[in-house]
């Protein structure tokens, strides 16, 4: 759980930070640094999230498959299975 929490941040923060890139200076630099930045958190959130036994019944996998907010639509949905 702490590395999908982790990732998921990271995959949220990424897509912020690429989209404000994309609405002011579209530096190729922040996209190049960026873009796989959030590429590989978004393949660790959606492994993190098969790992975790309790997330095959509840179809926290495909909410894991949402680009960009994946992860933390992952996270919220274990942690109201865990309430």
């Amino acid at each position: 759980m702490r590395t999908l929490r982790i990732a998921a941040g990271v995959e949220a923060f990424s897509l912020v930070a690429l989209l404000a890139n994309l609405l002011t200076t579209h530096t190729p630099a922040v996209s190049s640094l960026v873009g796989p930045l959030h590429g590989t958190a978004y393949l660790v959130v959606f492994a993190a999230t098969w790992q975790v036994s309790n997330a095959a019944m509840s179809g926290t996998r495909w909410a894991a498959a949402v680009p960009g907010v994946g992860g933390l639509l992952a996270l919220r949905r274990l942690r109201s299975e865990g309430a």
